[in-house]
């Protein structure tokens, strides 16, 4: 059998966490009040609990169908790397969401980067209820504007928002995500790409979990 060739995915996440042991750990734990031990530290990440190993940066999640500890892929650990070792001092929520063109620092144009995602809206027409409860698991509040709305805390100190309209006679479905107005205090722009992409995944299982 040949050995598994690794993605170039996989070789810039390994380079990634040897440069993350680098930086200043007891400042990630104190800007975003984080459990740690001698051997991890522990944040959640769009509903599931991670773990950072303080030696090599590896982080990883628990799976209770593997019974195991999983490596997380390029999008979790590409977020999870520039939110604690890139973040702006005193970075906060402002509380208010805008569409992504909106924030910051960014270009009217960066709003055609907001749709780059509107491919995935197929997968969720005529799921509404499922994409509902998806929500939900993922510790999401409902929100007002569309045939699903949710505030979902894609980190517990940064939340976005979810619009989803479904399709009809006339109109495909449309899926939008707000951001927070300071998300870019907390990640480089092009990170949001990554970490919209992994929530869209996790919708995605648990819909299928759900079905």
């Amino acid at each position: 059998m040949k050995p598994i060739r690794a993605s170039n995915y996989d070789i810039m996440r390994d380079r990634m966490e040897l440069e993350f042991a680098k930086y200043d750990q007891m400042e990630m734990i104190r800007k975003f009040s984080l459990r740690y031990d001698e051997d991890f530290l522990y944040l959640r990440f769009v509903g599931r609990d991670y773990r950072i190993n303080r030696t090599n940066g590896r982080i990883e999640w628990y799976s209770d169908a593997e019974n195991n500890f999983i490596h997380a892929g390029y999008n979790e650990s590409m977020t999870i790397f520039d939110v604690l070792a890139w973040s702006k001092p005193g970075c906060r929520p402002a509380g208010r969401f805008v569409p992504v063109g909106d924030l910051p620092g960014t270009t009217k144009s960066a709003s055609a980067a907001g749709n780059l995602f509107s491919s995935q809206s197929g997968f969720f027409a005529g799921r509404c209820e499922a994409l509902r409860e998806a929500c939900r698991k993922l510790g999401g509040v409902p929100g007002t504007v569309g045939d699903v709305s949710s505030i979902i805390p894609v980190f517990d100190f940064l939340p976005a928002m979810l619009q989803f309209w479904d399709t009809d006679e006339e109109f495909d479905a449309v899926l939008k995500f707000m951001w927070d107005y300071n998300t870019t205090n907390f990640m480089h722009f092009e990170t949001m790409a990554f970490a919209t992409m992994h929530l869209i995944d996790r919708l995605k299982e648990i819909v299928e979990e759900l079905e």
